[in-house]
């Protein structure tokens, strides 16, 4: 019996030695795996530090020529500093078509892919852009922003809200008046259609009617809230003024052609923002050149990229003057002589109407 009861011992501390070692074993296994884990992170982080390979999420609210040439310019200024499509460059590319939900929707898709930076063309992007990616640690380029001020985007004097900075493209409105009055002297009404989701549009307009009394002109706006509204009220404003201004409002630029069909069946003309505009049939203007203004962007977005800049710490910057482009076809069918001062500081006057 004794012998016996040696045994069941022997058994029982053998059975707890290897269930103590097993134990052992799991937690040394458990925090290995966790070890491994963190380190495969770790590398990869590194890696991808050490890789100078980038990943950018550009939004852009909406479809027409001034916003593309702002996307084509970023990229070509990505390039220029050594940040190029193919080789250290991913881009995901996504357009909202003038609608806020669908820029919200985007943009909370880069936050949630960790994209190295988000490049917002036009003001809804970018104001989605900022209040998806505030509380995350990627920076917000900007580009075609009327005021970021208004947008609530940067201080007074140019410094960023956050982590975000970019380039305005705010209209020379004085130039683009003074353009306007040369070319139609005896005119009096101006008419503008703007969205009013779109801060820049109702900021533009604001300066439109404070400085156009200067040059003996008077503002008629038209308030839209869709680009389902642009038709009618496209029929009315025309029935009430000499000429249509066409800001950089993105809904309405999105709808320039139905505009223009309409203006031109009255022989109203209708002055663009820039230049993509003017070679689509508005007769005149002293605006922007997007595609430079997407290479500035460009730049600014490579500085962040390499380290060399905080997007937090970059005042927004702006291209101060504007540059004449007028269409000599368009001039021709309105019965509307180009001033010779005008046509010696043109930049260029294009002979026909390209086809939208």
């Amino acid at each position: 019996m004794k012998k016996f009861k040696n045994v069941t011992s022997l058994l029982v501390a053998t059975t707890l030695i290897m269930t103590m070692a097993t134990g052992c074993a799991g937690k040394n296994n458990a925090s290995s795996t966790e070890q491994t884990k963190n380190s495969q992170e770790n590398v990869q982080e590194t890696q991808k530090e050490n890789s100078g390979s980038y990943t950018i999420g550009i939004g852009q609210f909406a479809q027409h020529g001034s916003l593309d040439n702002c996307r084509e310019g970023f990229i070509e200024g990505l390039k220029e500093a050594g940040i190029e499509e193919g080789k250290n460059l991913t881009l995901i590319y996504d357009n909202a078509n003038a609608d806020t939900g669908t820029a919200a929707q985007i943009t909370d898709n880069y936050v949630s892919k960790k994209v190295d930076l988000i490049c917002a063309i036009a003001t809804p992007m970018a104001q989605s852009a900022f209040g998806a990616a505030r509380d995350e640690d990627i920076p917000v380029v900007y580009t075609a922003i009327t005021d970021p001020v208004a947008a609530e985007l940067a201080q007074e004097d140019k410094t960023p809200k956050g982590n975000v900075t970019g380039t305005s493209d705010k209209l020379p409105v004085e130039q683009q008046l003074q353009m306007i009055r040369e070319l139609l002297p005896s005119a009096k009404k101006i008419g503008i259609m703007y969205t009013t989701s779109e801060v820049n549009s109702a900021v533009s307009v604001e300066e439109y009617k404070e400085k156009a009394s200067e040059y003996g002109f008077e503002i008629i706006d038209s308030a839209i809230a869709t680009a389902a509204d642009i038709p009618l009220a496209a029929d009315d404003l025309i029935s009430k003024v000499d000429c249509i201004n066409n800001l950089t409002d993105n809904t309405v630029v999105s709808a320039l052609p139905i505009i223009l069909e309409k203006a031109n069946e009255n022989n109203i003309p209708v002055f663009g923002s820039e230049i993509e505009q003017v070679k689509i049939g508005c007769l005149a203007t002293v605006g922007l050149d997007y595609y430079e203004l997407g290479k500035q962007t460009g730049a600014m977005a490579a500085k962040i990229l390499k380290g060399d800049a905080k997007a937090s710490e970059m005042p927004y910057e702006v291209i101060e003057e504007g540059s004449f482009y007028a269409n000599a076809q368009v001039a021709e069918a309105l019965k509307i002589e180009i001033p010779q001062d005008l046509v010696d500081k043109a930049v260029e006057i294009f002979k026909t109407i390209e086809e939208n």
